[in-house]
């Protein structure tokens, strides 16, 4: 019994070092952690719960770690549990969950409960958990008002405890949702039951027989979605967008008012940000999962187009803007950001014949608006709506460009910046029509806001739209203009070199340099003049922009060499083939020392591909060198994780996952860092292969090896979209 009892100590101890802020100390417990067998870990985790005077951290620690290793490892541990430590594990948990008394506890615990529960609906679907469900009939109707919430908890953590028995107990489960829906007297009840009944919808997501049963369930669950958004809760609110997106059929009896409200919570200032835009992400995202019955609403769309334009307005003066040196990622959780997102996806969604006339209007009278901020709304209202509105828009574009590059003039640096979006967007929308008519305005327009020395975003933002509009110029169209915009890239790469050495300044460089590799790629041989004229300030840049501030700059550099290269073709460009070479094997070396997400990295690996393009034969002597770090970029595994609900809420805000809903309250996750970097190898592999044929033959196995099992499918439709 004592040394039970010191096992047990010792557990606390290890729990107490799962939860510790040092790094080593986290890491050698997770290892110990790790050692011991399922049914131990059982054991000391369910003590640890049922230990009310245990630390709090320690207990909430223990609960969740038992639903990992129920949901983790199910099958491996608890079958193998004799069958008297099963029935007491299932009898523990309902007991521990009546005996709670902290709130939070007890959702962990009802977490483990459902997690246990999903696991006992045999292949059959029957529930071996009889207890279970008889404990959740008989707390849904309890006066303990914690039971209530336990049971809503389980059934919304895990809405098909019902197995094969649902059907039987349809008016059953109804009737418990409609009871706690209207308790009045408990807005968590309410909030609660809405989000059960949402969970049950999309567990149920084929079952349109279900829909119409559970139709009259809808007033009640919008008045929830109401209710919990003004007591600043958007749970109830994300479960709308939720059933928006998987079941909008569920929606259609009461269409009208959930638009309604949608509108009503979008365009009341007094809600926080983030709930206004999930309301507009219910109308939006109908828009795309049910297009048609959003355009019988037309009333709906008419309204919410200026709450769209009404958020884009909302930006913040900033003296520092103009020249802000480093390109801030947008911020996403914006209103502005949010609005423009939305209308692209509205416009895609329903299409421009609807939604043009609708807002031609008012972006009209924003563009004459005198505040900034309203003519910026409205040319990236433009820059939106391009791809959805292509067919009619194409028909006024000539009165479209005419009037947005008036705003290339505009007196206020981020108007111009707008204009300078709005061209280079159209440019790429409604390509290679645009460069055909307007390629002598756009190009002379563009180069003008290019030398627009107070206000660098703008100049950068200008190379941009020149980037975007000679992509996609046919190279017939370009070839006038060819000196006069050598011309101007190249004074203008001089100035910023010159700046960046005086006073470290690189953002308009940056994309001054691309601007050229672009020109040059479109030009091919014809930028053979201007050769000599780049090359010996962009290897300049190469070997000395060497500290971490510029390592974009240097990487776009080395894009940029490599494309004129390949534009120029071998015989020109062998005069610097050599000292070329050499920089980039001094990069190479160097490539163990960089970090992962260093954007050199994908740069490198692309301009490798285009030296062996552009020498042939001679590039075999560098792939010893090469082939390493390529082979080591193909070879990254992205993380993958089943995850339900809990670890969901834990992991959303972590960097670089995304997630597909597998519905049943599990997700899959993928961390999407390195992917395009994998991607990029693979096809350098390929390219190599290619171009130097049997002069790869000694690479061939290692890299088989790697490329056959990538080519594995995986059979879930959404999973199968997500790795395409």
């Amino acid at each position: 019994m004592a040394a039970a009892a010191a096992e047990q100590q010792q557990f606390y101890l290890l729990l107490g070092n799962l939860l510790s802020p040092d790094n080593v100390v986290r890491k050698q417990a997770e290892e110990t952690y790790e050692n011991i067998p399922g049914q131990s870990k059982i054991t000391f985790l369910l003590q640890a719960i049922r230990n009310t005077t245990a630390a709090e951290e320690a207990r909430q620690m223990a609960a969740v770690l038992l639903r990992r290793l129920l949901s983790s490892a199910f099958d491996e541990v608890y079958p193998t549990l004799p069958s008297d430590v099963q029935t007491a594990i299932k009898s523990e948990l309902l007991m521990i969950i009546q005996m709670e008394t902290q709130s939070s506890m007890r959702k962990k615990i009802c977490d483990i409960a459902a997690e246990l529960a999903r696991n006992l609906i045999d292949e059959d679907g029957n529930n071996q958990w009889p207890e279970g469900l008889k404990f959740l009939f008989d707390s849904v109707s309890s006066q303990n008002m914690g039971l209530r919430e336990a049971a809503l908890h389980i059934f919304w953590n895990f809405p098909g405890i019902f197995g094969n028995q649902q059907q039987h107990y349809l008016d059953v489960i109804k009737r418990m949702l409609v009871q706690c829906m209207q308790d009045q007297e408990h807005p968590a009840i309410r909030t609660l039951s809405a989000r059960a009944t949402a969970a049950f919808i999309l567990a149920n997501e084929h079952n349109v027989a279900l829909f119409k049963h559970f139709a009259d369930l809808l007033p009640g669950f919008l008045q929830a979605v109401n209710d919990s958004c003004y007591q600043n809760d958007d749970s109830v609110l994300k479960s709308l967008v939720e059933i928006a997106d998987t079941v909008p059929k569920y929606l259609r009896p009461h269409l009208e008012a959930t638009l309604q409200l949608s509108l009503k919570l979008c365009g009341d200032t007094s809600l926080n940000n983030m709930q206004r835009q999930l309301a507009l992400e219910v109308i939006v995202t109908l828009s795309e999962t049910a297009a048609a019955m959003l355009r019988k609403h037309t009333n709906i769309v008419a309204q919410t187009i200026p709450q769209m334009l009404a958020m884009m307005v909302d930006l913040e003066e900033d003296e520092d803007w103009a020249n802000a040196d480093e390109l801030e990622d947008d911020d996403f959780d914006s209103n502005a950001v949010a609005g423009e997102s939305a209308l692209d996806r509205m416009a895609c969604g329903l299409g421009g014949k609807l939604v043009l006339p609708m807002i031609k209007e008012h972006i009209m009278q924003m563009l004459q608006n005198p505040d900034w901020k309203y003519r910026h709304a409205g040319l990236m209202a433009l820059s939106a709506i391009g791809e959805g509105c292509h067919q009619q828009m194409e028909g006024i574009l000539n009165e479209i460009v005419n009037f947005v590059l008036l705003f290339l003039q505009d007196p206020h640096p981020r108007v111009r910046y707008a204009a300078c979006n709005a061209v280079g967007q159209m440019a790429t929308d409604f390509a290679p029509g645009f460069q055909k008519k307007f390629h002598e305005k756009v190009i002379a327009a563009l180069l003008q806001t290019m030398e627009d020395q107070g206000n660098q975003r703008v100049q950068a933002h200008a190379a941009a739209a020149l980037i975007n509009f000679t992509e996609d110029c046919p190279k017939s169209l370009l070839i006038p203009y060819l000196d006069n915009l050598v011309k101007h890239l190249h004074s203008i790469m001089v100035l910023k070199l010159q700046e960046l050495i005086q006073k470290g300044t690189k953002l308009v460089l940056e994309q001054v340099v691309t601007s050229i590799a672009s020109v040059a790629d479109t030009a091919e041989e014809k930028f053979v003049p201007y050769y000599d004229l780049f090359m010996p300030s962009l290897k300049h840049i190469v070997e000395n922009a060497v500290q971490k501030e510029l390592r974009l700059l240097r990487g776009k550099t080395i894009e940029c060499i490599s494309l004129i290269g390949l534009a120029v073709g071998k015989e020109k460009f062998m005069q610097d083939a050599s000292d070329v070479m050499q920089l980039l094997l001094k990069t190479q070396t160097d490539f163990s020392d960089m970090e992962d997400d260093d954007p050199q990295i994908s740069y490198m690996i692309s301009a490798w591909a285009r030296m062996c393009k552009i020498l042939g034969k001679e590039f075999q002597q560098y792939l010893p060198v090469v082939m390493g770090p390529l082979m080591k970029t193909a070879s990254i595994k992205p993380e993958v994780a089943l995850l339900d609900t809990q670890d969901m809420e834990n992991m959303s805000d972590d960097d670089g996952w995304e997630f597909v809903n597998l519905g049943d309250q599990q997700s899959f996750g993928i961390k999407t860092a390195g992917l395009e970097e994998k991607s990029t190898a693979c096809q350098m592999l390929v390219c190599y292969a290619k171009e130097l044929k049997e002069g790869f033959v000694e690479y061939t196995e290692q890299v088989v090896k790697l490329m056959v099992p990538l080519l594995k499918f995986y059979f879930h439709d959404d999973i199968l979209q997500f790795f395409m």
